[in-house]
This record gives structure tokens, C-alpha cells and sequence, in this order.
């Protein structure tokens, strides 16, 4: 791959900058582009739902997963600024999504 030159803005880039930027480098149009980009979404949720596998790897920048955080009950605790005694409530279980940065995305930074 060229390097390209980036927007040296604070900012991150907005999804219509992105599109721009990768339909400049290659030689699709900016509706290709779009496209490629909504199917991957679609692709990531296939896998990251209850009938996938749980798992995405995008090779050699993130590897994105889901995490079944189980139900907690309700307890009791101590409020560590006013040391009174409180009651934490009970927290229905959830799916957390985790992305765990790989090797090359590392060496980017």
C-alpha cells in the first residue's frame, strides 16, 4: 500500500471523509466503497450474533469478540466516600463486545 497523506486535524475522520479517502486510494467509486463498508458491518454481526461463532478478526489490525458479562445480584456494600452502608442493585446479564488490538495495528502507533 502507498502512504497517503492525512488530515493532520484533531478530529477524527466522519464516514464521508473515510469513504473519500479510501475510493481515492483505490480505484472504486465512492458507492463502491459505501458499499464494501456496509457489507463488512453486516459480515461482523453475522458472526459476533447467538448463531455466529462469537468472533471477528480483521487480519493484522483487531480482533473484535463478544463477552457474556453473567447477571449479578443484589448486594450490600459500603459507599467508600460517606462509609455508610448501600444497596448495589441486581444487573440483568449482558453481551459486552471486546476489541483486542493486533500485532500490526500495534506497530502503527
Amino acid at each position: 500500500m502507498e502512504e497517503h497523506e492525512t488530515a493532520t486535524s484533531k478530529k477524527p475522520m466522519s464516514k464521508t471523509e473515510i469513504i473519500a479517502s479510501l475510493s481515492e486510494a483505490s480505484d472504486l467509486t465512492k458507492q463502491q466503497v459505501s458499499k464494501l463498508l456496509d457489507e463488512l458491518a453486516n459480515l461482523i454481526q453475522k458472526n459476533l450474533n447467538a448463531e455466529g461463532p462469537g468472533v471477528f478478526v480483521v487480519p493484522g489490525l483487531m480482533k473484535i469478540s463478544v463477552v457474556r458479562k453473567p447477571a449479578t445480584e443484589e448486594r450490600k456494600g459500603i459507599n467508600p466516600f460517606t462509609k455508610e452502608e448501600t444497596i448495589f442493585k441486581a444487573k440483568p446479564a449482558k453481551n459486552v463486545v471486546k476489541v483486542t488490538p493486533l500485532k500490526g495495528l500495534k506497530d502503527m502507533v
